[in-house]
Protein backbone atom coordinates (compact mmCIF):
# COMPACT_ATOMS: atom_id res chain seq x y z
CA UNK A 1 0.00 0.00 0.00
CA UNK A 2 1.74 3.51 -1.05
CA UNK A 3 2.31 5.97 1.84
CA UNK A 4 -0.11 8.68 0.46
CA UNK A 5 -3.15 5.39 0.80
CA UNK A 6 -1.98 4.81 4.13
CA UNK A 7 -2.41 8.79 5.54
CA UNK A 8 -5.98 9.17 4.16
CA UNK A 9 -8.59 9.88 6.71
CA UNK A 10 -10.84 6.94 7.08
CA UNK A 11 -14.02 7.05 4.47
CA UNK A 12 -17.12 8.51 6.23
CA UNK A 13 -20.66 6.14 5.52
CA UNK A 14 -23.62 8.55 6.00
CA UNK A 15 -23.76 8.06 9.46
CA UNK A 16 -20.51 9.23 10.40
CA UNK A 17 -21.84 12.63 8.56
CA UNK A 18 -24.84 12.21 10.47
CA UNK A 19 -22.64 11.79 13.74
CA UNK A 20 -20.87 14.90 12.82
CA UNK A 21 -22.97 16.71 11.57
CA UNK A 22 -25.49 16.67 14.96
CA UNK A 23 -22.21 17.39 17.19
CA UNK A 24 -21.52 20.25 15.35
CA UNK A 25 -25.32 21.93 15.62
CA UNK A 26 -26.10 23.11 19.32
CA UNK A 27 -28.17 21.10 21.71
CA UNK A 28 -31.60 22.36 20.66
CA UNK A 29 -31.44 21.75 17.01
CA UNK A 30 -30.13 18.58 17.17
CA UNK A 31 -32.51 17.58 19.60
CA UNK A 32 -35.14 18.65 16.96
CA UNK A 33 -33.68 16.42 14.24
CA UNK A 34 -34.00 14.02 16.52
CA UNK A 35 -37.28 14.07 17.29
CA UNK A 36 -38.27 12.92 13.76
CA UNK A 37 -36.57 9.94 13.63
CA UNK A 38 -37.49 6.32 15.22
CA UNK A 39 -35.81 4.33 18.48
CA UNK A 40 -33.38 2.49 15.47
CA UNK A 41 -32.41 5.87 14.07
CA UNK A 42 -31.56 7.67 17.47
CA UNK A 43 -29.83 4.67 18.62
CA UNK A 44 -27.45 4.18 15.73
CA UNK A 45 -26.62 7.85 15.00
CA UNK A 46 -26.56 8.05 18.83
CA UNK A 47 -24.02 5.63 18.79
CA UNK A 48 -21.81 6.97 16.28
CA UNK A 49 -21.50 9.97 18.44
CA UNK A 50 -20.73 8.29 21.25
CA UNK A 51 -18.01 6.41 19.33
CA UNK A 52 -16.35 9.74 17.57
CA UNK A 53 -12.95 10.53 19.26
CA UNK A 54 -10.56 11.73 16.44
CA UNK A 55 -12.38 13.54 13.36
CA UNK A 56 -9.71 14.93 10.50
CA UNK A 57 -9.77 18.16 8.98
CA UNK A 58 -10.59 16.65 6.09
CA UNK A 59 -13.85 14.91 7.22
CA UNK A 60 -15.46 18.31 8.82
CA UNK A 61 -14.69 19.80 5.26
CA UNK A 62 -16.64 16.72 4.15
CA UNK A 63 -19.68 17.24 5.95
CA UNK A 64 -19.76 21.49 6.79
CA UNK A 65 -18.88 22.25 3.57
CA UNK A 66 -18.75 25.85 3.06
CA UNK A 67 -18.89 26.24 6.87
CA UNK A 68 -15.60 24.95 7.12
CA UNK A 69 -14.46 28.72 8.40
CA UNK A 70 -17.31 28.76 11.44
CA UNK A 71 -15.83 25.18 12.53
CA UNK A 72 -11.80 26.10 12.40
CA UNK A 73 -9.47 23.94 12.65
CA UNK A 74 -9.51 22.75 15.87
CA UNK A 75 -13.37 20.56 16.45
CA UNK A 76 -13.14 19.47 19.69
CA UNK A 77 -15.85 16.77 18.58
CA UNK A 78 -15.71 13.54 20.70
CA UNK A 79 -14.13 15.70 23.55
CA UNK A 80 -16.75 15.69 26.69
CA UNK A 81 -19.49 13.97 24.35
CA UNK A 82 -21.50 12.08 26.82
CA UNK A 83 -23.00 15.17 28.38
CA UNK A 84 -23.58 16.05 25.36
CA UNK A 85 -25.32 13.27 24.01
CA UNK A 86 -27.90 12.89 27.12
CA UNK A 87 -28.52 16.28 27.35
CA UNK A 88 -29.70 16.48 23.62
CA UNK A 89 -31.64 13.19 23.83
CA UNK A 90 -33.57 14.22 27.11
CA UNK A 91 -34.88 17.54 25.16
CA UNK A 92 -35.59 15.28 22.03
CA UNK A 93 -37.03 12.18 24.01
CA UNK A 94 -37.92 13.26 27.32
CA UNK A 95 -36.04 12.03 30.63
CA UNK A 96 -37.34 8.26 30.72
CA UNK A 97 -37.07 7.22 27.50
CA UNK A 98 -33.72 9.55 27.13
CA UNK A 99 -32.36 8.07 30.15
CA UNK A 100 -32.78 4.69 28.74
CA UNK A 101 -31.32 5.27 25.49
CA UNK A 102 -28.06 7.08 27.18
CA UNK A 103 -27.77 3.73 29.11
CA UNK A 104 -27.61 1.54 26.19
CA UNK A 105 -25.89 3.49 24.14
CA UNK A 106 -23.05 4.35 26.88
CA UNK A 107 -23.35 1.33 29.12
CA UNK A 108 -26.36 -0.68 28.32
CA UNK A 109 -29.82 -0.55 29.79
CA UNK A 110 -33.22 -1.23 29.21
CA UNK A 111 -36.75 0.33 28.90
CA UNK A 112 -40.28 -0.31 29.03
CA UNK A 113 -43.65 -1.32 26.97
CA UNK A 114 -44.53 -3.36 24.06
CA UNK A 115 -43.15 -0.81 21.45
CA UNK A 116 -40.49 0.01 23.72
CA UNK A 117 -39.30 -2.98 23.31
CA UNK A 118 -37.44 -1.59 20.08
CA UNK A 119 -35.25 0.45 22.65
CA UNK A 120 -33.91 -2.68 24.67
CA UNK A 121 -30.91 -4.58 23.82
CA UNK A 122 -31.88 -7.44 21.80
CA UNK A 123 -30.61 -9.69 24.78
CA UNK A 124 -32.81 -8.29 27.13
CA UNK A 125 -35.76 -8.80 24.66
CA UNK A 126 -34.57 -12.61 24.28
CA UNK A 127 -34.65 -13.01 28.44
CA UNK A 128 -37.77 -11.16 28.64
CA UNK A 129 -39.59 -13.68 26.60
CA UNK A 130 -37.67 -16.59 26.80
CA UNK A 131 -40.52 -18.44 28.79
CA UNK A 132 -43.27 -16.99 27.26
CA UNK A 133 -45.56 -19.13 25.08
CA UNK A 134 -44.18 -19.25 21.10
CA UNK A 135 -46.90 -17.56 20.06
CA UNK A 136 -46.17 -14.92 21.97
CA UNK A 137 -42.51 -15.11 21.28
CA UNK A 138 -43.60 -15.03 17.49
CA UNK A 139 -45.56 -11.93 17.84
CA UNK A 140 -43.11 -9.88 19.62
CA UNK A 141 -40.24 -11.03 17.23
CA UNK A 142 -42.36 -9.67 14.15
CA UNK A 143 -43.47 -6.81 16.13
CA UNK A 144 -39.07 -5.77 15.88
CA UNK A 145 -37.42 -4.50 13.07
CA UNK A 146 -35.83 -7.32 11.40
CA UNK A 147 -32.08 -6.71 12.52
CA UNK A 148 -33.00 -6.73 15.89
CA UNK A 149 -35.68 -9.18 15.55
CA UNK A 150 -32.41 -11.93 14.10
CA UNK A 151 -30.75 -10.79 17.40
CA UNK A 152 -32.92 -11.98 19.34
CA UNK A 153 -33.90 -15.44 17.97
CA UNK A 154 -29.84 -15.75 17.79
CA UNK A 155 -30.37 -16.10 21.41
CA UNK A 156 -32.12 -19.17 21.44
CA UNK A 157 -31.51 -22.77 20.85
CA UNK A 158 -32.00 -24.23 17.10
CA UNK A 159 -35.44 -25.58 17.92
CA UNK A 160 -36.91 -22.41 19.77
CA UNK A 161 -35.35 -20.44 16.42
CA UNK A 162 -37.24 -22.75 14.39
CA UNK A 163 -40.35 -22.85 15.72
CA UNK A 164 -40.57 -19.36 16.15
CA UNK A 165 -39.77 -18.36 12.87
CA UNK A 166 -42.46 -20.80 11.21
CA UNK A 167 -44.88 -19.02 13.61
CA UNK A 168 -43.46 -15.61 12.26
CA UNK A 169 -44.23 -17.33 8.76
CA UNK A 170 -47.88 -18.05 9.14
CA UNK A 171 -48.36 -15.06 11.26
CA UNK A 172 -50.35 -12.58 8.77
CA UNK A 173 -52.12 -10.38 11.40
CA UNK A 174 -53.28 -10.18 15.14
CA UNK A 175 -56.50 -9.09 16.55
CA UNK A 176 -56.07 -5.47 18.15
CA UNK A 177 -57.45 -6.63 21.54
CA UNK A 178 -54.68 -9.58 21.88
CA UNK A 179 -52.27 -7.24 20.74
CA UNK A 180 -53.53 -4.85 23.64
CA UNK A 181 -53.34 -7.36 26.52
CA UNK A 182 -49.84 -8.14 25.35
CA UNK A 183 -48.85 -4.63 25.67
CA UNK A 184 -50.82 -4.38 28.95
CA UNK A 185 -48.72 -7.33 30.43
CA UNK A 186 -45.53 -5.68 29.24
CA UNK A 187 -46.49 -2.22 30.82
CA UNK A 188 -47.02 -4.11 34.20
CA UNK A 189 -43.86 -5.75 33.64
CA UNK A 190 -41.97 -2.90 32.73
CA UNK A 191 -44.43 -0.13 34.97
CA UNK A 192 -44.13 2.22 31.75
CA UNK A 193 -46.61 3.28 29.16
CA UNK A 194 -46.85 2.40 25.47
CA UNK A 195 -49.71 2.38 22.97
CA UNK A 196 -50.44 0.42 19.41
CA UNK A 197 -52.85 -0.29 17.30
CA UNK A 198 -50.68 -2.02 14.96
CA UNK A 199 -52.12 -5.48 14.35
CA UNK A 200 -50.13 -6.35 10.61
CA UNK A 201 -47.43 -8.66 11.22
CA UNK A 202 -45.53 -11.37 10.56
CA UNK A 203 -46.06 -13.58 6.98
CA UNK A 204 -43.34 -15.00 4.83
CA UNK A 205 -41.41 -11.63 3.69
CA UNK A 206 -41.25 -10.82 7.50
CA UNK A 207 -39.38 -14.18 7.77
CA UNK A 208 -37.23 -13.61 4.83
CA UNK A 209 -36.33 -10.11 6.41
CA UNK A 210 -35.22 -11.66 9.44
CA UNK A 211 -33.11 -14.19 7.96
CA UNK A 212 -30.97 -11.95 6.00
CA UNK A 213 -30.12 -10.44 9.18
CA UNK A 214 -29.33 -13.89 10.82
CA UNK A 215 -25.57 -15.78 10.99
CA UNK A 216 -24.63 -17.35 7.32
CA UNK A 217 -24.15 -20.95 9.67
CA UNK A 218 -27.63 -20.41 11.68
CA UNK A 219 -29.21 -18.71 8.33
CA UNK A 220 -28.18 -21.88 6.70
CA UNK A 221 -29.29 -24.19 9.41
CA UNK A 222 -32.78 -23.05 9.65
CA UNK A 223 -33.54 -22.82 5.90
CA UNK A 224 -32.45 -26.86 6.02
CA UNK A 225 -34.91 -27.34 8.66
CA UNK A 226 -37.32 -25.70 7.27
CA UNK A 227 -37.06 -27.42 3.83
CA UNK A 228 -37.19 -30.88 5.49
CA UNK A 229 -40.58 -29.79 7.48
CA UNK A 230 -42.00 -27.43 4.62
CA UNK A 231 -40.09 -27.49 0.87
CA UNK A 232 -42.40 -25.02 -0.34
CA UNK A 233 -42.26 -22.42 2.43
CA UNK A 234 -38.93 -22.71 2.89
CA UNK A 235 -38.21 -21.95 -1.41
CA UNK A 236 -40.57 -18.87 -0.84
CA UNK A 237 -38.60 -17.65 2.26
CA UNK A 238 -35.53 -18.01 -0.31
CA UNK A 239 -36.66 -16.48 -2.76
CA UNK A 240 -37.31 -13.31 -0.87
CA UNK A 241 -34.11 -13.54 0.75
CA UNK A 242 -31.12 -11.32 -0.03
CA UNK A 243 -27.56 -12.22 -0.03
CA UNK A 244 -24.14 -11.11 -0.97
CA UNK A 245 -23.89 -13.01 -4.02
CA UNK A 246 -26.97 -11.02 -5.65
CA UNK A 247 -25.02 -7.53 -5.45
CA UNK A 248 -24.05 -8.76 -9.06
CA UNK A 249 -27.36 -8.19 -10.11
CA UNK A 250 -27.77 -4.18 -9.04
CA UNK A 251 -27.81 -1.87 -11.41
CA UNK A 252 -24.26 0.44 -11.36
CA UNK A 253 -26.10 3.39 -10.24
CA UNK A 254 -27.23 1.57 -7.09
CA UNK A 255 -23.72 0.08 -6.89
CA UNK A 256 -22.37 3.57 -7.08
CA UNK A 257 -24.77 5.27 -4.61
CA UNK A 258 -24.02 1.66 -2.23
CA UNK A 259 -20.41 2.16 -2.56
CA UNK A 260 -20.68 5.95 -0.97
CA UNK A 261 -22.17 4.57 1.97
CA UNK A 262 -19.86 1.83 2.82
CA UNK A 263 -16.17 2.15 4.24
CA UNK A 264 -13.07 1.43 2.90
CA UNK A 265 -12.09 -0.61 5.76
CA UNK A 266 -15.42 -2.82 5.46
CA UNK A 267 -15.40 -3.07 1.68
CA UNK A 268 -12.15 -4.82 2.03
CA UNK A 269 -12.98 -7.05 4.40
CA UNK A 270 -16.46 -8.29 2.40
CA UNK A 271 -14.57 -8.57 -0.70
CA UNK A 272 -11.93 -10.83 0.62
CA UNK A 273 -14.52 -13.55 0.66
CA UNK A 274 -16.72 -12.25 -2.81
CA UNK A 275 -17.03 -14.33 -6.01
CA UNK A 276 -14.82 -12.35 -9.10
CA UNK A 277 -18.50 -11.16 -10.89
CA UNK A 278 -18.60 -9.16 -7.48
CA UNK A 279 -15.37 -7.89 -7.36
CA UNK A 280 -15.23 -7.08 -11.04
CA UNK A 281 -18.67 -5.10 -10.85
CA UNK A 282 -17.17 -2.88 -7.39
CA UNK A 283 -14.48 -2.19 -9.34
CA UNK A 284 -16.24 -0.95 -13.13
CA UNK A 285 -18.17 1.30 -10.58
CA UNK A 286 -15.22 3.02 -8.92
CA UNK A 287 -12.90 5.71 -10.40
CA UNK A 288 -9.83 4.33 -12.35
CA UNK A 289 -7.48 5.78 -9.09
CA UNK A 290 -10.24 4.59 -6.35
CA UNK A 291 -10.17 1.11 -8.05
CA UNK A 292 -6.55 1.13 -8.09
CA UNK A 293 -6.11 1.70 -4.27
CA UNK A 294 -8.80 -0.58 -3.69
CA UNK A 295 -6.94 -3.21 -5.37
CA UNK A 296 -3.86 -2.31 -3.53
CA UNK A 297 -5.51 -2.36 -0.28
CA UNK A 298 -7.16 -6.18 -0.95
CA UNK A 299 -3.82 -7.63 -1.99
CA UNK A 300 -1.85 -6.13 1.06
CA UNK A 301 -4.37 -7.59 3.02
CA UNK A 302 -3.47 -10.32 4.80
CA UNK A 303 -5.54 -13.12 6.13
CA UNK A 304 -9.00 -12.56 7.34
CA UNK A 305 -11.65 -15.26 9.79
CA UNK A 306 -14.71 -16.03 7.78
CA UNK A 307 -16.44 -14.80 10.80
CA UNK A 308 -15.25 -11.14 10.01
CA UNK A 309 -15.76 -11.67 6.14
CA UNK A 310 -19.40 -12.53 6.91
CA UNK A 311 -19.91 -9.34 8.94
CA UNK A 312 -18.75 -7.47 6.78
CA UNK A 313 -20.76 -8.57 4.10
CA UNK A 314 -24.08 -8.70 5.97
CA UNK A 315 -23.19 -4.51 6.99
CA UNK A 316 -22.75 -3.83 3.61
CA UNK A 317 -26.42 -5.77 3.02
CA UNK A 318 -27.84 -3.74 5.67
CA UNK A 319 -27.11 -0.97 4.10
CA UNK A 320 -28.26 -2.03 0.74
CA UNK A 321 -31.90 -2.92 2.05
CA UNK A 322 -32.25 0.16 4.13
CA UNK A 323 -31.88 2.39 0.82
CA UNK A 324 -33.56 -0.03 -0.94
CA UNK A 325 -36.33 0.48 1.50
CA UNK A 326 -35.56 4.50 1.27
CA UNK A 327 -36.08 3.61 -2.58
CA UNK A 328 -32.56 4.91 -3.05
CA UNK A 329 -31.78 1.64 -4.70
CA UNK A 330 -33.27 -1.21 -6.44
CA UNK A 331 -31.93 -4.69 -4.90
CA UNK A 332 -32.17 -7.78 -7.79
CA UNK A 333 -32.07 -10.85 -7.55
CA UNK A 334 -33.72 -12.87 -4.20
CA UNK A 335 -35.69 -10.23 -2.89
CA UNK A 336 -35.93 -7.95 -5.58
CA UNK A 337 -38.96 -6.67 -7.30
CA UNK A 338 -39.83 -6.82 -11.14
CA UNK A 339 -39.90 -3.65 -12.79
CA UNK A 340 -42.48 -2.42 -15.17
Amino acid sequence: MSEEASKRPPKLSRLDKAAIFLLSLGESDAAAILKHMGPKEVQRVGSAMAGLRTVHREQVQEVMGDFIEVVGDQTGLGVGADGYIRTMLTQALGEDKANSLVDRILLGGSTSGLDSLKWMEPRAVADVIRYEHPQIQAIVVAYLDPDMAAEVVGYFDHKVRLDVLLRVASLNTVQPSALKELNEILEKQFAGNSNTTRANMGGIKRTADIMNFLESSTESQLIEAIREMDEDLSSKIEDLMFVFDNLSEVDDRGIQALLREVSSEVLIVALKGADDDIKEKIFRNMSKRASELLQDDLEAKGPVRISEVEAAQKEILTIARRMADAGEIVLGGKGGEEMI
